[in-house]
């Protein structure tokens, strides 16, 4: 599998469950078991991993020397609040209010998915940082890609 890939608009309800989206949901690996890991994410949104993925997250991990300072930190910060759920009988997913309170989650949201990740934004905050970002986005593609090395010399 490539990975996962999307940008999907979601709703929450009163309770602050969303309906997983089906053209995500046809792209998870059916190892997930439809069960996912959360936590906070980088910048200001919430990471979900299908379980699959979680596990090598994990095992990576797992190899950190954690008698290092800066490696023990991480490992905590990053499991910070970490929460196991699964989807409902519906096909939703309670997101605990203690983590859309962290965020500041509101009823419109955006599920961006890459790689091995879904990231769960405020809507308005994602297009925000969206826009803000477009402008530097061909300066960021020569820095981030510019340097990739073709396998031959020119």
């Amino acid at each position: 599998m490539a990975g996962l890939v999307g940008e999907f608009e979601c709703a929450l309800d009163s309770k602050g469950r969303f309906l997983f989206p089906s053209g995500l949901r046809k792209q998870l690996d059916p190892t997930a078991n439809e069960i996912f890991m959360m936590n906070k994410g980088f910048e200001n949104c919430l990471t979900l991993y299908p379980m699959n993925e979680w596990d090598k997250v994990s095992s990576k991990l797992s190899k950190l020397n954690l008698f290092k300072p800066k490696n023990r930190m991480f490992y905590r910060l990053f499991h910070q609040g970490a929460k196991q759920l699964t989807l409902d009988n519906v096909g939703r997913i309670l997101i605990p209010a203690a983590m859309m309170e962290r965020i500041g989650l509101k009823k419109e949201i955006m599920l961006t998915a890459y790689n091995d990740r879904i990231e769960i934004w405020d809507k308005k905050e994602y297009f925000k940082l969206m826009k803000e970002n477009m402008s530097d986005f061909a300066d960021l593609a020569d820095e981030v890609m510019g340097e990739t090395d073709s396998g031959h010399d020119e």
